[in-house]
């Protein structure tokens, strides 16, 4: 198991940010929270795991048919080293990026042994290294996802304010059920975030109780507003702290970052799944 490798005086954590359904705010969660720790002065990579490569292109890394990607670290054995970018010059914070050759390695990698740690075997040399990895999972509950849970210390799982937002939740509590019992005993949740949320509408409100009587404290305190600048900043290639620090929604994150590294084990954590 990579996590428990040390920096320093710190633990490296590694944590997934995962949700099988798309549009919750889990790409837009890794960046930001990845670079609101960064700008807390901790080394932090962020891991591309999604085909679609939305948290690279959202980091200002778009011509990406031509350069190392995750899919060379999963399928050709590329070291992680190798294929690490350094994006918007930001000195603490890194990048493993992801384009569309990732769609195939779950195809290629299904005669492989051991493919379910196969990420968890590439990230050890270089966990000592940086102080949080941050993982953006793909809208799925595929081999991706396995690797990435079964390489995490804990799971941050987004959930959008809107209708349906716990739909499916139980399949994934499921699914990270499995790892734990077959790959991964120590994985924990490191949280649920509240996201797209407008205080205005009662449909919200609802939302962040029901979650709240679902998950108990492992909610966030911080909760994530709907945003203008959230939504135009991966446009600009920038994480939201640098595309509008003032805005709502990078304030929010860095509040986030801060909840999450207060200590080795956040105060929104259970370390326990429900149900």
């Amino acid at each position: 198991m990579i996590g428990g490798e040390r920096f320093g005086d710190q633990l490296t954590r590694i944590i997934a940010i995962a949700n099988q359904k798309g549009g919750v705010g889990k790409t837009t969660t890794a960046v930001n929270l990845g670079a609101a720790i960064a700008e807390r002065n901790a080394a932090v990579l962020i891991v591309d795991m999604d085909p679609q490569g939305n948290a690279s292109s959202g980091l200002g890394v778009v011509n990406r048919d031509h350069i190392n990607t995750v899919y060379d670290v999963l399928v050709r054995g590329l070291t992680v080293s190798r294929a690490v970018l350094a994006p918007n010059g930001h000195s603490k914070l890194h990048l493993l990026p992801s384009n569309r050759d990732l769609v195939g390695a779950e195809v290629e990698l299904v005669g492989v042994r051991d493919r379910e740690t196969i990420l968890r075997d590439a990230l050890a040399p270089i966990a000592a290294e940086v102080e949080y990895i941050i993982i953006d999972c793909p809208p799925s509950l595929g081999l991706l996802t396995i690797n990435t849970l079964a390489a995490a210390d804990s799971v941050l799982i987004p959930i959008q304010c809107e209708y349906y937002a716990l739909e499916g939740l139980s399949q994934l509590l499921g699914t990270i059920k499995l790892v734990q019992r077959n790959l991964n005993p120590h994985l924990t949740l490191e949280g649920v975030l509240l996201t797209m949320y407008d205080r205005r509408l009662s449909l919200a409100r609802q939302v962040a109780a029901e979650a709240k009587r679902f998950f108990g404290n492992a909610v966030f305190r911080t909760v994530i507003p709907r945003n203008v600048s959230l939504a135009e900043a991966p446009g600009f290639g920038q994480p939201v702290s640098r595309y509008n620090r003032s805005s709502p929604g990078a304030r929010r994150y860095a509040a986030l970052a801060g909840e999450v590294m207060s200590a080795s084990v956040s105060p929104a954590t259970t370390g326990a799944m429900p149900g």
